[in-house]
């Protein structure tokens, strides 16, 4: 997919204000009454207590760190998606941005806003992951959800509510269904976390999101590229602005969720850094 520059400047500016208007803390997700935040399961009929929600989904196996370095056979014509919700829309336009000039490079966006891997009946990401790949294959996935997730699971008829045990569960298994598919394809993953947040529970809600990832991507050897540390400033709080260059820019858009384009340039440093280096391409 290429674009222009008044192009790309066009479809960037065009997500920030789909993602300003759609997407904070999953607003426009929340008119199903059954899967409101924090809304309840039916009751059991049982009156046996229920197992743990661990030992009812068991952890994906281990299994052996992914070797970017298949990046290498792909010199002259990388294929590079960006799968996400509106976050990952401003990771892609800084990604296109930093690739553009590199002879052979493709990068593709997947993203949609208000999507994410909690709603799969808003938008079911596995089914429209695989439609994807199968209409347009790619080497490398760059994966960026968690902005519209803190939100109730429904599993299989079982409303887990956001940061239960079952909840957690059900997130990482779908986390892990997601990776398995791209690495069924033979694609190589980098997951992008959600960086700091402006509002203080929002921001613990994404740092819960952001543990349980982490966790999933140690046990299933996929390079996760944390950016709470890139967004907050000395004291660990929220920054809005940071030095680049010698000048103060702006990196944050102002409902304190989204990025500016220069904070999404910020983001997608070291996933650029990371392909760059898989790959043996240079800057």
């Amino acid at each position: 997919m290429k674009f222009g520059v008044n192009s790309l400047t066009a479809m960037f500016v065009a997500g920030v204000v789909g993602g300003l208007a759609l997407t904070p803390d999953g607003r426009a997700w929340l008119r199903s009454p059954t899967l409101m935040l924090g809304g309840q399961a039916n009751a059991s009929a049982s009156p046996e207590p229920a197992p743990p929600p661990a030992a009812a989904v068991p952890a994906a196996p281990v299994v052996q760190m992914q070797d970017g370095s298949v990046l290498k056979a792909k010199a002259g014509n990388l294929r590079i998606g960006v799968f996400g919700d509106s976050m990952g829309d401003g990771v892609w336009a800084a990604l296109y941005r930093e690739f553009r000039d590199d002879a052979g490079v493709d990068v593709t966006k997947f993203s949609e806003v208000s999507t994410g891997l909690s709603r799969y009946d808003y938008v079911n990401i596995q089914a429209k992951t695989t439609r994807q790949l199968d209409e347009s294959p790619v080497d490398v996935a760059v994966v960026v959800f968690g902005t519209n997730d803190a939100q109730g699971i429904d599993d299989g008829g079982t409303v887990h509510a956001f940061g239960t045990d079952g909840w957690k569960a059900a997130y990482g298994k779908r986390i892990d269904d997601l990776v398995g598919l791209f690495r069924s394809r033979g694609v190589v993953v980098y997951w992008v976390g959600m960086p700091r947040m402006k509002r203080e529970g929002f921001d613990g809600r994404m740092a819960l999101i952001n543990e349980v990832v982490t966790a999933r991507m140690k046990t299933l050897g996929v390079p996760y590229l944390e950016t709470v540390s890139l967004t907050s400033d000395a004291d660990g709080k929220y920054m809005p602005y940071a030095e680049d260059g010698g000048r103060r820019r702006l990196m944050r858009a102002n409902d304190g969720i989204h990025m500016s384009m220069d904070g999404y340039l910020r983001l997608a440093g070291p996933v650029e850094a990371a392909i760059r280096r898989d790959a043996g391409l240079t800057e």
